[in-house]
């Protein structure tokens, strides 16, 4: 008789109405930690203007980084950041709400990377 086995533990989803399972919130962390460049943010106008700022600097820097967008809001929250657009070197946040020119992410990525 199966009837008065264990209760299956029921998962609530979390205050954002998404799927922030352990396994799931574990997976953002690494992510969180891996080189390189992300834009965070819903793909709307300011966050594509700032990852062509990026895109600039990183050529004018000569540097040959992948840009990933990450749109996912709870791999957002992540980070810490809820204003977007936001700018990620190297697993840091370094820039949210607002879109950077080009020359203020060079400047960024120099200070990042020791560049100066």
């Amino acid at each position: 008789m199966e009837l008065f086995g264990k209760k299956k533990e029921e998962v609530e989803p979390c205050c954002c109405n998404c799927d922030c399972s352990d396994e799931n919130t574990k997976i953002a962390e690494e992510k969180k930690t891996e080189g390189g460049i992300k834009i965070l943010g819903s793909g709307c106008k300011k966050c594509n203007a700032l990852e062509e700022a990026a895109r600039q600097a990183l050529a004018e820097l000569g540097m040959d980084d992948k840009i990933d967008h990450v749109t996912d809001f709870s791999k957002i929250a992540s980070y810490g950041v809820m204003s977007t657009p936001a700018l990620v070197v190297d697993g840091k946040v370094v820039s949210f709400g607002k879109v950077l020119k080009k020359d203020e992410v060079v400047k960024i990525l120099k200070e990042a990377r020791g560049l100066n």
